[in-house]
Parts: C-alpha cells; structure tokens; sequence
C-alpha cells in the first residue's frame, strides 16, 4: 500500500525560498516558494517561522497527496501541535471533499495520520500591528479594499503568483503589494493526466492562507484578512455520509479552525478572519457597485488562473461564476455597465438558461464553483423579474414562472430581504467593524 510521505521543509534566509519535499511511491516532489527579501533574517531564525513552515509544508502537500490518496500519511518529520494535527486532518479530508466525490474515493475517517510527538509552540517573535489582505483580482476582496480605504484603515496586498486580474486590480488599490511565487514540481504535471493517477479540486485557500502566514512571520503582520462570504459555507452534495463543499477552505468552519492554529503558533498575536463574513454574496454585489474604479481590472472567471496560462481576456463568459458574478451585481447596475464589465449581457442570451436554472436550484446541483447559495441565486433572479432595466431580459423572461411555481412569490421577495440584512455569525474584531460604512451611501 502506498504512503504519503512529507520530509522536513527547508529555507533559504539568504534568498527568502522555501522547499517543500514530498514521496509518494517512487516518485520525488520538490516545490518551491520565492518568499522574497529584506526581512530580518532572526525572525527567519525563529521558532515561529520554523513552526509555522512545517504547517505550510503539511497544508501544500495535498497537490500531490491527491495523484494516489493513499490511506495512510507520514508526517513523522514535522513539528506540528494538537491544533495543527485537528487542521491537518480537515484539510486532507473535508478540503479534499469535492476531489473525493468527482473520483469516487471513500476516505472521511479512513486515513491513518502518522505524526511526531505533538510540538509546545514556543512564539519567540513580535507580530507588528500590521495587516495583510489576500488579493485574489475578484469582486470580493476588492469590496474589503475599498471598505478599509473608507475606513482609513493601512493594509498591504499580497497574492500569491499575481497574474492578469490581480495585477490589474493591484495597481488600482495604490498600496505597496507583497507578492510570492509558488512552483509546483514539474513532477506533478508529467504525472497528471496519466493512466493510475487522479486529479482533481485543492483548498486553495488554505494553501494560500499558510502561505501568508510565512509572510506575516518573516516581514513582521499580525493580521491576515480574507474576503469570504457566509455563503462560502454553504455545501454542495452529501457524500460518503458527509456534506461536501467546494468552498470548504473558505467557510466559516476552516476559518475557525486554522485561526485557531495561527493563535497558538504566535500566543495569540497573528490573527486570521474574513471581513466580509457577515455579507451576503449579494450584499458584496451591492457593495461593490458603489464604485466604478475596479470595473475594468478585475475578474471572478477562474480561467485567468489556470496553471501554465494566461486565461481569456478576463471573462469567459461560460462559467458559472461569471453567469453568478453576472447576476448578483445585476440588481445594482445598469445592463450597459455590467455588459462593459464582462464582456456579454448573459442574462439575455438563451443558450444560458440551462446554467441559470442550476444556479437557482431548479435543477441539478450547486456547481462546484465560488458560487453563492442556491435561494441567493433564485432570489437575485426573483428581484430582476420586477426591475424595469432587467425584466425582458431572456432569462429573467423565461425563468420567472419556474420560480414563482417552484419557491413562491413570497419565498423569493422575503429571501431577498433577508440578503441585505448583515449577519451575526462571524469573526471579525472589533477594530474591523465597518457595518456602518458599509451601511453608508
């Protein structure tokens, strides 16, 4: 039987790379990080960082756990604590969920974790009152820009291997961004694909989270901010007798979990939330309207982010985040702004009324997609049914009686209602509290 096997993680204080060395079977993966310079190389001597490089060396691993998804994992070489251990187990199981189900695999409670001696984290650094924002050239993280801009609130960008959207959008927030580049082994691409091996969806926000956190440790932040939505938590199907979420890494649940790891690692000094977590997908919409400055720059289609290549010229147009992003933002611009923003008015094409009608819930399932949730998309669709801009549009047209007959009129007016309403379920500090510039015009 095959075994998963993570070797100790190594770091080059002279050139800020990071490699992160893994087994499986005969095959060898090495991958590196370009973590930059300029950061005082005792914080890269610290026990935090070390701490936290084997965390992220456990975390990455999954790109290439996933080519067998051997039932048993060695991670004997990382000194990681009893937090770490409980974050490990979900990543590797609940963040791998949706690879699970697209390939037919059982392992939720199957996998035998093998771990050193569980590590004490002994925090020798200071964590500077600073706040990194993940960028990832979206709507979303863009509305937490713009909020914090209004605020006054400082903050740095940071993205990892920024390309197209996130370079664009980048330039228009006007702070100084942090940027790493990843590479994945070149092993893993020759192995993709083949005959005897699997692929499939990664949580690539945890990857990316862990990354951050070698930043925060190295340049000095004690915050790390994400722009995930309560709609992120929302799952997709029930397999192998559990909900699975495509967005698992970027649900309430994860975030709990892997703050809780940052608070150990750092005696409570690096903090990890999503600002927008009380927001509805619609709500984001709502919000980012409010500004014209980012319609140009940035992009939520995935294909911009496609290992190996450039993407389309920011939309596709086909997917379904375009189709949802296209529709939640729809109730608050016109179709000439959204129509100058994507590229296409999908709302009046035809051809997509398949995808609209899964979007909804009216058939199939969720899509594995950054989507919101189901009654949001029928909602949102609902709502444009009684706009005079959106009313004759095709889809709105030919939707409107299978929502009326399939959720009711009232369902869909007090859902609606309800999107706009910020939640309370979330962990947003104090300081971070923006609800009444959010509130505002």
């Amino acid at each position: 039987m095959s075994t998963f096997i993570i070797d100790s993680a190594e770091f080059n204080a002279e050139t800020g790379e990071a490699k992160f060395n893994y087994r499986l079977d005969e095959h060898r993966f090495t991958e590196r990080l370009e973590l930059g310079v300029g950061f005082d190389l005792a914080r890269a001597q610290s026990n935090s960082f070390a701490h936290l490089l084997d965390l992220a060396a456990a975390i990455l691993g999954v790109s290439y756990y996933k080519l067998k998804a051997p039932k048993t994992i060695d991670l004997t070489t990382l000194n990681l604590s009893e937090t770490d251990r409980s974050l490990v187990q979900d990543v590797y199981e609940n963040g791998l969920g949706e690879f699970y189900t697209r390939n037919n695999l059982k392992r939720f409670g199957q996998i035998d974790y093998r771990f050193a001696p569980a590590l004490t984290p002994d925090n020798d650094l200071d964590w500077p009152k600073q706040a990194l924002v993940l960028i990832g050239g979206g709507k979303d993280s863009l509305v937490s820009v713009d909020l914090l801009a209004r605020a006054g609130i400082p903050f740095t960008p940071f993205a990892v291997n920024p390309k197209g959207p996130i370079v664009t959008s980048t330039k228009q927030i006007e702070q100084p961004p942090l940027f790493v580049r990843r590479h994945l082994s070149p092993t893993l691409f020759e192995l993709n694909g083949q005959s005897g091996y699997y692929n499939g969806h990664v949580p690539s926000t945890a990857i990316n989270s862990a990354i951050a956190s070698l930043v925060a440790a190295l340049y000095g932040y004690n915050e790390i901010i994400l722009s995930n939505e309560r709609s992120a938590s929302e799952g997709n199907v029930t397999y192998d007798g559990r909900e699975v979420n495509h967005q698992h890494s970027k649900s309430y649940d994860f975030e709990q979990l892997l703050a809780k790891s940052f608070i150990a690692a750092s005696d409570g000094q690096l903090g990890y939330f999503s600002l927008l977590r009380p927001f509805s997908e619609v709500r984001i919409g709502q919000l980012f309207a409010r500004t014209e400055k980012f319609d140009r720059d940035f992009s939520s289609c995935n294909e911009n982010f496609r290992q190996h290549q450039d993407g389309p010229k920011r939309w596709c147009t086909n997917c379904p985040k375009c189709h949802f992003v296209s529709l939640i933002l729809a109730p608050f611009m016109s179709p000439e702004r959204l129509t100058n923003i994507v590229g296409k008015n999908v709302l009046s094409d035809s051809s997509k009324l398949g995808a609209f009608r899964e979007l909804s819930g009216l058939t199939g399932h969720k899509p594995w997609e950054c989507v919101g949730e189901i009654l949001e998309a029928a909602a949102s669709l609902w709502y444009l049914t009684q706009q005079a801009a959106w009313k004759d549009a095709t889809v709105i047209v030919q939707l409107k009686p299978e929502l009326e007959a399939f959720y009711g009129g009232a369902t869909l007016e007090s859902a609606w209602e309800e999107l706009l309403q910020d939640a309370n379920k979330h962990s947003v500090p104090e300081k971070y509290d923006l609800s009444e510039i959010a509130r505002a015009s």
